[in-house]
C-alpha cells in the first residue's frame, strides 16, 4: 500500500495523463482543476452536425504510450486515423497552392522553391557548428539558406506554435532538429542517425507519424482518462497556496496545497505536487517559493489566437479537399496563418453534402488582429479563403473561438528558465512541474511527459 498521496493541479492533457499513470501504478492521488470539466484546451463542439474543435484538431501517433492508454481506457476502437490524403499540404507561394514535396523526387520536381534555393541545400553537409545559441531563423538560414526558412519553415513554425521563427530558440523549441547538428554535424547525417535512434526507442518522427483522433472528437481522450479517475478528479477548484511542510513520516518535505471549491476554502495535505499549469498560473503559486523562477515564468510569451470554424456546402468551394491543408509564410503578408480542411481529415466533422475549413489567425507573427472584432475576423477571413481557394457565397456555419494565450513560446533564453524550473525541483523534493511549456507543446509531448513525472514520483 502506498503511503503517497499526490495532488495534481491542473486537469489539462499533462495533468491528466501524470494522474492517469500514478493511479495505474497504485499511488492515491487527486486532480484539482479550475473548470467545470478536465481536459484544458481538448475540447470538442458538437452543433446541429458539425463537429468544432476548439484545441488540438488531431494528434500525431510519435509515441507508445498512445496505445498503452486507448488500450486501457477502450478507446482503441474509437481512434480514427486521418483520410491517407492528409499527408498532402500545401504551403502559399505567388498566391498559389503548392503541394509540399514530400520524396526527393518531387522536391526536384517542386515549383515552391527556385533552383537556385534548391541547389543551396547542397552546402548544408558543409556548414559547420553555431557558436551561440541560435533562432530557428538563424539556424535555418546558415544551414539551409533563406528560401528555404521562408517558404519551409517559418511556415511550419506558424503552423505548430503560431510562432515567429525569428524569436523561437532552435534549441528550446526544436531540440531534436538542433541536436542532428550537435550530434552529427549536420542535418542530412543526422536524419539518417536520428532515424536508427528513433528505432530503438520504438518512436516515430512527427513526419511520419500517423495523424488520429476520435469519433466523438478529441475530447474523448480526456474524457477517458476523467472517468477512469472518476472522484479523484474535483472540478471548479481553484488552488490559491502551495505550502512546504515537514512530513510526518520524517522522510523529507510534504506539501500543503490550499483552495476554493463552491466559494469555500478547503486543504489538502500531498507528499508529491504535479504543477500542470499554465506558466503565468504557475508563476503565482511559486512566488512564495521562488521569486526569480515566478517571474521568469510570467515572462513567457502565449500569443492570442482567434480559430475560426466555416462550413460550407461542397460545391462552394472552388478546388477539391485533398490533403491536411494549407500554410501561409508571412513573406506572402495575407491574413491569416493557414487552413486545416478538417472535414477532409476524419468522418462525422460536418453534415452530409458539406466541407469544414478550420482557419487561424494572430499568433506571434500579427497579434494585433486580435483586437478586430468577430464579424471583421470573420470577413477578413472569407476573403482569403475566396483568394486562396475560390470558395464563394455565404457559409452554412461560422464559429469564432479566440484564445487569449495560446500556445507558450519556447523563444530565445527559454532553456535557462527551464533550468531554473529543475532548480526548483531540486530544492523541493516532491514539487515537480508538467506542463506544455516544458518538453515540447504536442498532444504526444505532453503524454509522454506525463508519464515520465508518474514515474520519477513512483521511483521516489
Amino acid at each position: 500500500m502506498s503511503t503517497k498521496h499526490v495532488v495534481v493541479i491542473g486537469g489539462g492533457i499533462s495533468g491528466l495523463t501524470a494522474a492517469f499513470w500514478l493511479k495505474e501504478n497504485g499511488v492515491p492521488v487527486t486532480v484539482l482543476e479550475r473548470e467545470s470539466v478536465a481536459g484544458g484546451t481538448m475540447r470538442t463542439m458538437q452543433d446541429g452536425g458539425w463537429m468544432v474543435e476548439t484545441g488540438p484538431n488531431s494528434a500525431l501517433e510519435t509515441t507508445p504510450v498512445f496505445g498503452e492508454m486507448f488500450g486501457i481506457l477502450g478507446l482503441t476502437r474509437d481512434r480514427l486515423y486521418a483520410d491517407d490524403a492528409s499527408n498532402n499540404r500545401y504551403i502559399l507561394r505567388n498566391g498559389q497552392l503548392h503541394a509540399l514535396p514530400m520524396s526527393p523526387p518531387a522536391f526536384l520536381r517542386s515549383r515552391l522553391w527556385t533552383v537556385p534555393g534548391k541547389l543551396r541545400l547542397l552546402k548544408e553537409p558543409f556548414v559547420g557548428r553555431a557558436a551561440r545559441e541560435e533562432t530557428i531563423a538563424e539556424f535555418v538560414e546558415r544551414r539551409l539558406g533563406r528560401e528555404f526558412l521562408d517558404y519551409a519553415i517559418n511556415p511550419f513554425v506558424a503552423g505548430v506554435y503560431a510562432g515567429n521563427p525569428e524569436e523561437l530558440s532552435v534549441r528550446s523549441a526544436f531540440p531534436k532538429l538542433y541536436a542532428l547538428e550537435e550530434k552529427y554535424g549536420g542535418l542530412i547525417r543526422g536524419m539518417i542517425g536520428g532515424a536508427r535512434e528513433r528505432k530503438k526507442r520504438a518512436e516515430v518522427a512527427k513526419d511520419r507519424a500517423r495523424m488520429f483522433s476520435f469519433v466523438r472528437g478529441m475530447q474523448q481522450f480526456p474524457e477517458a482518462i476523467a472517468d477512469r479517475l472518476g472522484m479523484a478528479v474535483q472540478c471548479n477548484c481553484t488552488v490559491t497556496a502551495i505550502g512546504v511542510q515537514p512530513s510526518a513520516q520524517g522522510k523529507g518535505p510534504g506539501f500543503s496545497i490550499d483552495y476554493t471549491l463552491g466559494g469555500r476554502a478547503s486543504r489538502l495535505e500531498a507528499s508529491d505536487v504535479v504543477l500542470a499549469v499554465p506558466s503565468y498560473t504557475a508563476a503565482g503559486l511559486l512566488q512564495p517559493h521562488a521569486a526569480d523562477l515566478a517571474r521568469a515564468l510570467r515572462g513567457i510569451y502565449y500569443p492570442p489566437v482567434a480559430e475560426v470554424y466555416l462550413g460550407y456546402r461542397n460545391g462552394q468551394c472552388g478546388r477539391p479537399l485533398d490533403g491536411f491543408g494549407y500554410l501561409i509564410p508571412a513573406v506572402e503578408k495575407r491574413n491569416i496563418l493557414g487552413t486545416i480542411w478538417s472535414s477532409a481529415l476524419f468522418p462525422g466533422r460536418a453534415p452530409e453534402g458539406h466541407c469544414a475549413l478550420t482557419t487561424f489567425v494572430g499568433g506571434s507573427r500579427q497579434p494585433e488582429l486580435l483586437a478586430h472584432t468577430d464579424a471583421e475576423i470573420l470577413a477578413m477571413v472569407r476573403s482569403e479563403l475566396a483568394s486562396i481557394m475560390a470558395v464563394q457565397g455565404e457559409p452554412a456555419y461560422a464559429r469564432v473561438i479566440r484564445w487569449d494565450r495560446a500556445i507558450p513560446q519556447y523563444n530565445l533564453g527559454h532553456g535557462k528558465i527551464m533550468a531554473m524550473v529543475d532548480a526548483l525541483e531540486a530544492s523541493h523534493p516532491g514539487l515537480v512541474v508538467c506542463a506544455n511549456y516544458r518538453g515540447g507543446i504536442a498532444v504526444g509531448d505532453c503524454v509522454r511527459n506525463g508519464r515520465d513525472v508518474a514515474e520519477r514520483i513512483v521511483r521516489s
